[in-house]
């Protein structure tokens, strides 16, 4: 019964295919053709250089070229002020504005085969405020003025000048000229200077005046530096000339609050010293020199290098703050920072847009507080080059025993690290103390295999926006070290940073994306 089942099934089946094959079979479909070009899609706008808006959108293949309109406004196209014709092989386009506006772009499709162009994709933007300044040299910024160069014969009114919004108008000998020389400033002051048309800025320049030498002391390089310092008295200000301090090289004793500042931010003068701090420091400041620890040992006479560049010698001491701004740290056997055989406390070390080179942690680590307490420790727009090429980074050791109830917090912000801590086994945040804070944001690590931490008294991390270039140890997975913590933000990039010269300590950046992330010491973007 089941095989005449089957068979009638089959004949059936059969029947249904013969009868429905009379019918006509519409051809194969090769082509399809359309009235109109296709609409663009995913068109976006990003901001290059402050004026310059880069569009781009996909390409379906059935456009000749395509017109892109601009206006002023959002979306509303009441005035087309400008429109570009671009060839499909030049996107992305790129099209130079005015800075400080809202803009809409649209485009359509178009073709040479006599069918519709499309419809309009559009999206609206705005451009940054505009920066035409040249960059200021050295000479430039005085103690009370400041002389400001621009392209000659720009469309320009007149200058806003902090602190206080002062307004103060170009003449039109300076606008041919392209130059302007802004007096009556106050002497170490910061000042922001924006050049405008009208409502719109042009130019934006930010820049620290000079010392004002009335109130402070004068010291040259042939002068005995650690004789000076010695001398002084609590709260001076010695202002150094540019040159090679060789009259004293060595260790110089810090026993008291002092400020020690080159006078030209750009001519360092070059120190060979280590500072040793001892107990009465309060405030040091640190600005503006080249501190070099080789020098020649006056006992064998031949070159030698120092141990730390700053040293805490003072036991059961409570220092209090030392900033480190706008110098240059190389070539220094041990630490940066150290006050690994004393227990004291330090309320807070700042160090800030500083580059540091070749300090190489030989039986030690790169800041090295091990029987201290050290309260804050800030790293900020600064650069760090083989750096603790073999041990830890940030050593901070358990003293809480000693300093029961504190906290000690890191900072790590907009930095650059190439091959701080390249090995397997070392850390850049070995913190040990028994309450603590770690933060690490906008910051470029680059070439090396070491990781964050993996102590279980170490916090976790706070992470943002960093970029781990060949250095896989920071990201999940990327080390095997039991109780390692990781990066967990979810918004790290590990893009190539495309560095000018690193074996030169060039990491000027070539990467646009990082570029336009502001990530690592910002010296480097291009």
């Amino acid at each position: 019964m089941k095989n005449i089942l089957k068979n009638i099934a089959y004949i059936i089946g059969l029947t249904i295919m013969i009868s429905g094959g009379c019918k006509e079979i519409d051809p194969v479909i090769e082509e399809l053709s359309f009235d109109r070009v296709f609409t663009p899609v995913n068109l976006t706008a990003m901001i290059r250089n402050k004026t310059t808006v880069e569009l781009n959108w996909n390409v379906r293949g059935d456009a000749d070229h395509y017109v892109v309109e601009l206006s002023e406004d959002s979306l509303k196209f009441t005035s087309i002020i400008k429109t570009v014709e671009v060839a499909p092989d030049q996107l992305p386009v790129s099209i130079l504005l005015d800075g400080q506006t809202r803009y809409s772009a649209r485009v359509k499709g178009v073709s040479n085969n006599n069918i519709q162009e499309s419809k309009m994709m559009m999206v609206t933007f705005k451009t940054d405020a505009e920066n035409i300044f040249f960059p200021l040299d050295g000479a430039d910024i005085g103690a009370t003025t400041v002389t400001i160069k621009w392209p000659a014969g720009s469309d320009v009114t007149n200058f806003v000048i902090s602190e206080g919004n002062v307004v103060r108008n170009i003449t039109p000998q300076e606008i041919a000229a392209g130059v302007a020389t802004i007096t009556g400033l106050a002497g170490e002051t910061n000042y922001t200077v924006r050049m405008m048309k009208g409502t719109k800025q042009r130019g934006s320049v930010t820049f620290k005046t000079l010392i004002d030498l009335g109130g402070a002391t004068a010291v040259y390089p042939e002068n005995d530096l650690s004789a000076v310092i010695s001398a002084a008295k609590s709260g001076d200000v010695l202002v150094l000339f540019p040159g090679d301090y060789l009259a004293y090289a060595g260790k110089i004793t810090l026993n008291k609050s002092i400020s020690v500042k080159g006078l030209y931010p750009h001519n360092k003068p070059v120190l060979h010293i280590q500072f040793v701090l001892e107990e009465g420091v309060q405030e040091v400041e640190i600005r503006d020199v080249e501190m070099n620890g080789i020098y020649i040992d006056p006992l064998t006479t031949l070159e030698a290098k120092l141990d730390h560049a700053f040293q805490y010698m003072t036991a059961g001491a409570a220092y209090g703050n030392l900033k480190v701004t706008g110098c240059n740290i190389h070539d220094y056997s041990k630490s940066l920072f150290s006050a690994s055989s004393i227990a004291s406390s330090v309320t807070s070390i700042v160090l800030d847009n500083s580059i540091v080179t070749n300090v190489l942690t030989d039986a030690a680590d790169f800041i090295d507080f091990r029987t201290s307490f050290l309260e804050s420790i800030s790293l900020k727009n600064s650069t760090f080059n083989n750096c603790a090429p073999a041990r830890d980074f940030i050593r901070l050791d358990d003293a809480s025993a000693t300093y029961p109830g504190k906290v000690s917090k890191v900072e790590i912000d907009h930095c650059t690290l190439y091959k701080v801590s390249n090995n397997a086994s070392r850390r850049l945040l070995y913190v040990r103390f028994k309450t603590n804070t770690l933060s690490v944001t906008n910051t470029l690590i680059a070439e090396t295999i070491g990781y964050y931490t993996n102590q279980s008294s170490s916090a976790q991390p706070e992470c943002s926006m960093n970029n781990y270039f060949n250095s896989p140890g920071f990201i999940t997975g990327g080390s095997t070290i039991s109780g390692a913590k990781f990066d967990n933000s979810g918004n790290y990039t590990l893009l190539d940073p495309g560095f000018a010269n690193a074996a030169n300590s060039d990491f000027t950046l070539s990467n646009q994306t990082l570029i336009d992330n502001n990530v690592g010491d910002p010296r480097w973007k291009p």
